[in-house]
């Protein structure tokens, strides 16, 4: 392992995306990375299929690509935190973790005495950080949630869509995958605090806050003028032109982010007299006058293929791309150059592609090991190597259903 985190050990008590993101996170940068799951069932996204994974043979294997995408690099211990020797377990793997991670419903954890204060208590040094749909505290701390249900009440759906049609969640669940970020960010603050202080904390990471925090120049726009941002679909609130346009065979997404660049783009559709429109000169024109801009650009855009006008506009340095869908995506040269599609083993499948870490270390890099472990995989290594069980004592606990 070379990644600039080795050395770390995380045990991950979280499910479903936003814990087992940042986790996966943690370990692509050469953390040891525990998962600790349910027996029997495991983490709720091993189920959230189809697509499954396939054995060599073709078989389903039941193992989910929702899994898959979120749990690389990662060991899986199963675990019943109802029971006292299970409760047990999972302290003796506290006291040797630097970070624990649990997405559990506030105060969930308490009843095992795996909170943040049990936990703590004896393992000064460990950083616990807790993800929930809306925080430790306040009025909807004990509210269970889920990423569709954060961007709604959280306002991102009210941006996202056609002005004219229903409001959107986007493609992917981002409110998850983003409070894994800030989770991330916030663990390794701890860490280097840790350096300086010789102690943890307890971090908590609501997706909701998140949601809010990340709405960047949105939640702004609204603070500053008191106005409700409303829905824009694929234009921007506050650039023009900035937003996907029909072409002779398809679609375009222009982006055109300054005065040079707006110049430019109408010398490339052929119109430089709107370049020069005084209507039009400045990106707050742009956008004061959009209702009569855009339809001229729209009229030009229509008459040539979407190739000829990414010819054009790269040629003369406007920012402009195609609307891939991911079959597309994938096959672009630039993803096959840098390497982002990548095969990692799996224990029944045999391999399972995988997209890479976006990051590149000049001197400790990052390394994809393992496809997302199958159930218990580790448990017994796990119970051996880290806590010194003998096979006795792994029986007992599997007789007794703690492990």
């Amino acid at each position: 392992m070379s990644g600039p985190l080795v050395g770390l050990k995380v045990l991950d008590l979280s499910r479903v995306l936003a814990g087992p993101w940042a986790s996966q996170l943690l370990a692509d940068f050469g953390a040891d990375v525990i998962k600790v799951e349910r027996p029997g069932q495991g983490d709720d996204t091993r189920q959230w299929g189809p697509p499954w994974l396939q054995t060599p043979d073709g078989e389903s294997t039941r193992e989910s690509a929702y899994f898959q995408s979120t749990n690389r690099n990662k060991k899986s211990i199963t675990v019943d935190l109802s029971k006292p020797a299970g409760q047990e377990v999972v302290k003796q793997l506290a006291k040797s973790s630097d970070i624990l991670l649990e997405n559990y419903r506030v105060g969930a954890l308490a009843k095992f005495g795996l909170d943040a204060a049990s936990l703590t208590a004896f393992c000064p040094r460990l950083i616990y950080c807790s993800i929930s749909a809306y925080g430790q505290e306040g009025p909807r701390a004990n509210e269970p949630g889920y990423d569709a249900m954060i961007q709604a009440a959280g306002g991102l759906m009210s941006l996202t869509g056609d002005a004219a049609g229903m409001p959107q969640k986007t493609g992917v669940a981002i409110a998850d995958i983003m409070t894994g970020m800030y989770a991330v960010s916030a663990i390794l603050a701890a860490v280097h605090a840790r350096e300086q202080s010789g102690c943890g904390q307890h971090i908590d990471v609501p997706l909701y806050d998140s949601q809010l925090a990340w709405l960047a120049n949105q939640s702004m726009n609204y603070l500053v003028s008191g106005e409700v941002p409303q829905r824009h679909g694929n234009a921007h609130p506050n650039i023009v032109p900035y937003q996907s346009f029909r072409t002779s065979d398809g679609f375009l997404m222009l982006a055109v982010g300054n005065d040079r660049q707006f110049r430019d783009c109408a010398v490339c559709l052929d119109c430089p007299e709107l370049g020069g429109d005084e209507r039009f000169q400045s990106n707050s024109l742009r956008v004061q006058n959009r209702q009569i801009l855009i339809p001229l650009l729209e009229q030009r855009i229509a008459t040539k293929t979407t190739d000829r006008w990414l010819e054009k506009f790269s040629a003369a340095g406007v920012p402009c791309g195609p609307i891939n869908d991911l079959a597309a995506a994938f096959a672009d040269p630039q993803v096959l150059e840098r390497g982002l599609l990548q095969s990692l083993p799996h224990s029944l499948a045999g391999t399972v592609p995988a997209v890479a870490n976006p990051v590149r270390f000049s001197a400790t890099a990052v390394e994809l090991r393992s496809a997302a472990p199958v159930l218990g995989e580790h448990t017994d290594t796990i119970l051996k190597e880290e806590l010194g069980y003998s096979d006795d004592d792994i029986a007992g606990l599997r007789a007794g259903g703690a492990i």
